[in-house]
């Protein structure tokens, strides 16, 4: 299993070195555009009737983390989209071309390290449904990938969920953003969200008692993040947690490591964004807040919250071996606000997006 991974890994570190050098020649909405336009030419007829959904359909916004039949019991119906086991090779490629372009290379080895965790699942679990397939993840087109048009896109599947939306030859939204891993300690202690972890006990751990009677809001960490597979991401009735404001120089450095951890998973025009709306945050309004344990594999859970976003982790199932973890814009996941903005104030057939709260 160990051997497994090892040959895995290096395959995938290839991979992304390969995808790296095209992130600077060209922006990344027009790369989605040409990545996009050509893996939908590349499908069959069937395919396609996968692949291709209407962009105001209501399951752009219905998304989940989980294997598909725990999404079917959620939704009553199976995701949509065209599976990595239906494509030839060569669409694959396109596949992963596609996806590259929503993610840095940081998030591109995260994403496909976590993809092929389900192999190891797999033989873990002795699975012979196909509940574990490393295959069993959907590439999803809303609407017609277009310079001039409002469309998305999406890759989905157990511990992946990443969206993207586009108007005008513009991202205007790239949340929301998941990850997760089962299991998040594989064997030999490679940790594919690690660093997530490690961040989040090290600023807890630097704070003093008084300010740990703000950070820490439970003793028990919760059973998942809070905002699960929500639609839009609220936290209502919650602890704020410990103000930036409230914290010294060297652990506000460390509270920015762990936005960056989250930031730059995605290219760098989206993860400059975001870090706009982080350094337009007052630190009276970064909030750090623990659950759990403040000791390795004990469970635990932390988040970092501001006006704009909000950032998940929670380490709790599978015997406090299983992660997951998620960046939300609370304005801006599946654009459903700047969209419904632009609907409001010009009229372009668009009356099957949902308007903003």
């Amino acid at each position: 299993m160990k051997k497994y991974f090892a040959i895995r890994l290096v395959l995938l570190c290839t991979a992304v070195a390969a995808f790296a050098g095209a992130y600077h020649q060209a922006a990344t909405a027009e790369r989605m555009l040409e990545t996009a336009n050509r893996f939908v030419h590349s499908l069959d007829a069937d395919q396609k009737s996968l692949a291709l959904l209407e962009f105001g359909s209501a399951g752009r916004t219905k998304w989940h983390f989980v294997p598909d039949n725990n999404f079917k019991n959620t939704y009553g119906y199976g995701r949509r989209g065209v599976t990595y086991k239906v494509m030839t090779p060569k669409q694959q490629r396109l596949a992963n071309a596609l996806l590259s372009s929503g993610l840095s290379p940081d998030g591109m080895m995260k994403a496909m390290t976590i993809m092929s965790q389900e192999e190891q699942l797999r033989v873990l679990e002795k699975d012979t449904t196909g509940r574990r397939d490393v295959d069993k993840y959907y590439v999803s087109i809303f609407g017609t990938p277009s310079p001039a048009g409002t469309w998305g896109w999406r890759v989905e599947g157990h511990h992946i969920s990443l969206h993207y939306t586009l108007k005008g030859g513009k991202l205007v939204s790239a949340a929301p953003t998941f990850f997760g891993a089962n299991p998040h300690r594989v064997e030999g202690g490679f940790r594919i969200l690690g660093r997530e972890e490690d961040l989040g006990r090290e600023l807890v751990k630097s704070l003093s008692s008084a300010q740990r009677k703000t950070a820490v809001v439970a003793d028990v960490a919760y059973s998942d993040i809070l905002t699960k597979a929500d639609e839009r991401a609220k936290l209502e009735n919650q602890p704020r947690g410990l103000a930036a404001s409230d914290m010294t120089a060297a652990q506000r450095t460390l509270l920015m490591a762990i936005i960056d951890e989250y930031v730059y998973t995605v290219p760098a025009p989206v993860a400059a964004d975001r870090m706009k709306a982080v350094k337009a945050t007052a630190d009276k309004d970064l909030l750090f807040a623990w659950a759990g344990s403040i000791e390795p594999g004990a469970g635990d859970y932390y988040r970092v919250q501001a006006p704009a976003f909000l950032i998940e982790y929670d380490n709790t199932q599978n015997n406090n071996n299983h992660s997951h973890l998620v960046w939300r814009d609370f304005a801006g996941d599946f654009g459903l606000d700047v969209l419904a903005m632009h609907h409001r104030q010009n009229d372009h057939g668009l009356g099957n997006i949902v308007a903003a709260d």
